[in-house]
């Protein structure tokens, strides 16, 4: 295993990352099977963990918790705040009383008095970015956590944050984590080139694109309909279609198509892990088999010729839109504010 320097916090991490969102209700619910894949992944030499709060409710931090008994000073531990956890509206976000109480929270179910790396899971416009930034610089300074850093943030608040962070005297974002893969190459144009001038470590989720690029996603084949209703796009032709080249390239090479497009994920010079969330062992496995793999230049060549950088091919439903699109006030001058309605 060759370890990568995490961003400016000098941490070495794993160019693979173990994603524990399948981990309790809403993947695996069988506690002992996930402590085992987790067990599994550290002795492959996995040492990064990236869980989240809203994950089962909190279940994949207890279950990573039990795991990492006895392992915790071989674990690089990350965690993510901000999305609901409840009906309260002050149980979200990325407010100061949000912050406070959710590291406590998550230092409980995780069983451990540190957090490695604290992120923001989803940007909050209601709050302002010092505010968040000088309840995350307490929390460092008081060793609740060693670094913090974003999920899905535009490259024009991972600037602001920077520039924030410097005027104030705060601690800098240290990470980003947002979604890259072959079908989404979108963050190639802006994301990664600012991660890289300001030293921001990336940790890019869904490499396999929500499962398309497992192969199990074909033209005229059967698809689990319950979730393509909730996913779009595992119908949208546009990707299904990029998905029968890569199929043929990937064969030509003679790599499984989940090895190619993991591979693919972490040889960009910005990306310092991919995350994986294994649901079973089975999964675990795959993945692991593909930990040698790298892609010579003509494949990656190819690949480019399929989807060219800085791409999006159709989108990744679970990313999300920023509130500049979906909120009709702020795009739309004089709109009567609909939810008085």
């Amino acid at each position: 295993m060759r370890y990568r320097t995490l961003g400016g916090t000098g941490l070495q991490v794993s160019p693979y990352a173990l994603g524990a969102m399948m981990f309790g209700a809403m993947g695996n619910p069988d506690h002992e099977e996930s402590v085992r894949i987790i067990h599994k992944a550290l002795d492959a030499g996995i040492n990064l963990i990236d869980t989240a709060d809203m994950y089962s409710g909190g279940e994949s931090e207890e279950i990573v918790g039990k795991a990492i008994k006895g392992r915790r000073d071989e674990i690089v531990l990350a965690t993510k705040f901000g999305l609901p956890m409840g009906d309260d509206p002050n149980r979200r976000g990325a407010s100061r009383r949000w912050i406070m109480t959710a590291v406590e929270d998550s230092l409980r179910r995780l069983d451990t008095d540190h957090i490695d790396l604290f992120q923001l899971h989803r940007p909050d416009p209601a709050t302002d970015v010092g505010e968040t930034l000088s309840a995350l610089t307490d929390l460092v300074r008081a060793g609740k956590v060693r670094a913090f850093g974003t999920s899905t943030l535009p490259a024009s608040q991972i600037v602001e944050a920077q520039w924030t962070a410097e005027r104030r005297g705060l601690e800098p974002l240290r990470t980003e984590q947002p979604t890259y893969s072959i079908l989404n190459r979108g963050i190639e144009r802006e994301v990664l080139p600012v991660a890289q001038r300001y030293g921001v470590g990336v940790l890019v989720w869904s490499p396999l694109a929500q499962g398309m690029l497992t192969g199990r996603v074909r033209r005229g084949q059967p698809t689990d309909l319950r979730r393509a209703r909730v996913f779009t796009h595992l119908t949208d032709e546009r990707r299904i279609d990029v998905v029968e080249q890569l199929v043929v390239l990937a064969d030509q090479a003679g790599i499984r198509l989940s090895h190619l497009a993991i591979a693919f994920a972490i040889a960009h010079p910005a990306v310092t892990s991919a995350i994986l969330g294994p649901r079973t062992m089975a999964h675990l496995d795959d993945y692991i088999a593909g930990m040698d793999v790298v892609l010579p230049d003509d494949v990656l060549d190819q690949i480019d010729r399929i989807v060219p950088p800085g791409i999006d091919v159709g989108r990744l439903d679970m990313v999300g839109d920023p509130a500049a699109i979906t909120d009709v006030r702020q795009y739309r001058r004089d709109v009567t504010d609909r939810s008085a309605r």
